[in-house]
């Protein structure tokens, strides 16, 4: 059956028309009032700072393209180890010496390097942050897939773009796009590397205790799990995804110690009912990648696998709703545009989702990042 969408479930449609632009509006897109405002002692800051911001918007292409050249180069790897000069980096790399230095001055410009006095780059605390967080240079890495999609960005929003992205993860589609062996193997490393903050944000958000069997939907190869396993000893866990990553599952779950508490059952939630026997089920990262229908059966089918008082766990990026976020609505939303086969939702989105399918006493625990998750626990 095709993976159609449902109508929205939050709200009315906007008016066709609203209020005219306010008079502040128009009085700063005026240019003698921005001309006055750029000498005026008490506006010159805000001129200054909104004109930065400005152009950060305009450049902010040309900056994920440093960022995303640094990262396919390795160039933060190479510092992590030591400090390097622009002749090392730039033979190490084949990246002739002129152009290596504009790629250096322009990672010190967005915060990644430093120049240190002897002429050597070095890592700053973002820089090594980016070296050290799992799966972020590989996310970094494939983006010049989205890149290719956005490259007319009016024909995209208009849906008139033959996503590349949407073959990037053809894992998603269902078990058919999961039989190639390499593209489940990409698709379960980037998935399985990214998982990591996800699954620490998780865990330090929700508690697990009385849970005596948690059932991850979904879950790849494994990587929430054998955190969960690792957190909670006494746990029992049960792995429920497609055939191809099972193998690759169980070599995670007997690595981390976890043969005898580990079980995994090969199925599709769209096709095969949930097996039963846990008090929790999570989905992490899973809701997104999926159509507002399929969201919807999924639920009710993991509302019909749970015992009474049994809880569902639901982590993943969330837009803002009402109040739209950076990380949400200007990053994710656009990514699962382009995958073609679900949507970034908002927390009351998921949460009438979730009563729908018959779950309450819904909550939303805060989590310490939220461009990275956010998560909802409902009780059947």
């Amino acid at each position: 059956m095709a993976d159609v969408d449902l109508p929205r479930v939050q709200a009315t449609p906007d008016p066709v028309q609203g209020r005219p632009a306010s008079f502040l509006t128009r009085l700063v897109a005026s240019r003698g009032f921005q001309k006055w405002a750029a000498r005026f002692p008490l506006t010159r800051r805000i001129v200054r700072t909104e004109g930065a911001a400005m152009f950060d918007l305009v450049a902010g292409f040309c900056h994920s393209q440093i960022l995303q050249a640094l990262v396919k180069l390795e160039i933060p790897q190479m510092l992590l180890a030591r400090e390097l000069s622009i002749a090392d980096l730039a033979r190490t790399t084949r990246v002739p010496y002129d152009r290596m230095q504009v790629l250096l001055s322009g990672g010190v410009a967005i915060g990644l390097l430093r120049r240190r006095r002897a002429g050597c780059y070095a890592l700053t605390t973002r820089g090594a942050a980016l070296a050290g967080v799992p799966g972020l240079s590989g996310m970094i890495a494939h983006h010049d897939v989205l890149y290719r999609d956005l490259i007319d960005p009016v024909a995209f929003f208009r849906g008139e773009t033959a996503t590349e992205l949407a073959t990037f993860w053809p894992y998603v589609f269902g078990a058919g796009g999961a039989t190639d062996p390499q593209v489940t193997a990409t698709y379960s490393q980037l998935m399985a590397d990214s998982q990591v903050l996800v699954a620490e944000d998780t865990l330090a958000a929700v508690r697990l205790s009385g849970v005596t069997r948690l059932m991850d939907v979904g879950g790849g190869t494994g990587a929430f799990l054998a955190a969960v396993g690792l957190a909670h000893p006494g746990l029992a866990v049960t792995l429920f995804d497609l055939p191809a990553v099972a193998p690759a599952a169980r070599e995670r779950f007997d690595a981390a110690g976890m043969q005898d508490r580990a079980d995994i059952v090969a199925g599709s939630f769209r096709d095969d009912p949930l097996p039963s026997g846990a008090d929790m089920i999570s989905l992490v990262r899973v809701l997104y990648d999926h159509s507002d229908r399929t969201v919807a059966d999924l639920l009710r089918a993991v509302y019909t696998a749970l015992p009474a008082g049994g809880r569902i766990l639901i982590s993943e990026p969330m837009t803002g709703g009402a109040q739209p976020q950076r990380a949400g609505d200007a990053y994710f939303s656009l990514y699962c545009m382009a995958m073609r086969t679900g949507r970034a939702r908002s927390a009351a989105e998921i949460r009438t989702l979730l009563t729908q399918a018959g779950f309450g006493a819904i909550t939303q625990p805060r989590t310490a990042r939220p461009f990275v998750t956010s998560v909802l626990v409902g009780v059947r």
